[in-house]
């Protein structure tokens, strides 16, 4: 191939892959990845009130996280989480049920700071109406509007388009668990817009909650910096290098402090399949990979992630425009093989009924109800 020749086909390709997977409007890139310890994290680990270290959040694995909480008698923990509800409610191995509380009353705390700032006349009048959206998105979070009662946020950090991550079912008593990695333009503001029911993590999350019968609890996991809008972070692989140090932490965490005999099975949507082979999950972490809309997984075939955790591809639907995205890996430029080709080693899924991008979650398709099946570990 000539020099031109190859110019043309990096190009391409990154125009191609920021058209597909940022289906927002034109963004120059750049987009800073959040990463490293929750906010907090300084006061957490100079707190003296148990007149020993706490564990580092940057540094402690998930497993010692949980070893230190099941020491703490439960009114210890719940001092911990009134003292430090956001790193708390990020810590993966500590106790879930005490992480959604520690998340509710951090945004809470989050909306009380918005409508500060929103009445704040020192403000220019495009931060005070930031503020004022900010606070509102705050107040949607908790209003109770979730099936049985308060939503369940297992992590919540507010820093930059801020993350979150919501579960439907119930972690402790559920016999498996499932979680949902998005693609493109996810953040705290879009994780759950109705007008996009199946191509949010959200409305994934639930239509599998759905389909499992309840039996399978699901994680929709907004806990990475998504690239946002047309620009080069759609096509490179900066901010899927970050998200996939964060996703193995939170399959470590699920590993230490749920069901370890039953490790979550991983559905990865467009650009979130790229975080999901980053990840290379392995079997204590995942019982299976499931990709869909993919524009590759970062790898040139199945045989580059480890062998003992099942991959599934699922076939690509005739409407879904990630369709017209190169499988190449050029310059720093594209995500890799195509998983659906029979060459690439994964296994294929059906998705008949599905219609575009962000149809194979809806209910009544052949792709949801294999979903389910897998979720249910049949």
């Amino acid at each position: 191939m000539t020099r031109n020749r190859i110019g043309r086909a990096a190009a391409v390709a990154a125009l191609a892959l920021a058209a597909v997977l940022g289906a927002g409007g034109w963004a120059a890139g750049g987009e800073r990845a959040v990463t490293g310890p929750p906010p907090g994290a300084a006061a957490w680990t100079a707190d003296a009130v148990l007149g020993r270290p706490l564990p580092d959040p940057a540094a402690a694995t998930p497993a010692e996280v949980a070893a230190f909480f099941a020491a703490l008698a439960p009114a210890t923990r719940e001092e911990l989480a009134v003292r430090h509800p956001l790193v708390v409610g990020n810590l993966d191995g500590a106790p879930v049920e005490l992480r959604y509380r520690a998340n509710a009353r951090a945004v809470a705390e989050e909306r009380e700071h918005a409508l500060a700032r929103a009445a704040d006349p020192a403000l220019t009048p495009q931060d005070r109406t930031a503020a004022r959206e900010r606070a509102e998105r705050y107040r949607s979070l908790l209003d109770g509007s979730a099936p049985g009662g308060q939503r369940r946020f297992l992590a919540f950090d507010p820093r930059g388009r801020g993350q979150i991550a919501e579960v439907f079912g119930d972690l402790a008593t559920a016999h498996r668990t499932a979680v949902v990695v998005p693609g493109s333009d996810i953040d705290l503001r879009t994780f759950d817009r109705a007008g996009d029911p199946y191509g949010t993590p959200v409305g994934m999350a639930r239509a599998l909650y759905d389909a499992t019968g309840g039996r399978t609890a699901v994680i929709a996991w907004t806990g990475y910096t998504t690239p946002l809008g047309l620009g080069p972070d759609a096509a490179t692989e900066t901010l899927a290098e970050a998200g996939a140090v964060r996703l193995a932490r939170l399959l470590d965490g699920l590993a230490a402090g749920t069901r370890p005999d039953a490790p979550a099975t991983v559905f990865c949507h467009s650009y979130g399949s790229v975080v999901c082979g980053l990840a290379r999950p392995g079997p204590r972490q995942a019982s299976g990979v499931v990709v869909l809309g993919s524009p590759g997984l970062g790898v040139g075939s199945a045989a580059e992630l480890d062998p003992r955790v099942p991959l599934w591809a699922t076939a690509r639907n005739g409407s879904d425009w990630i369709g017209n995205v190169p499988h190449l890996r050029l310059f720093g430029l594209g995500h890799g093989a195509d998983p659906t080709d029979p060459a690439f080693g994964a296994r294929p899924l059906p998705s008949t009924g599905s219609h575009g991008h962000t149809g194979y979650f809806a209910p009544g398709t052949a792709s949801l109800a294999a979903y389910a099946d897998l979720a249910l570990g049949r």
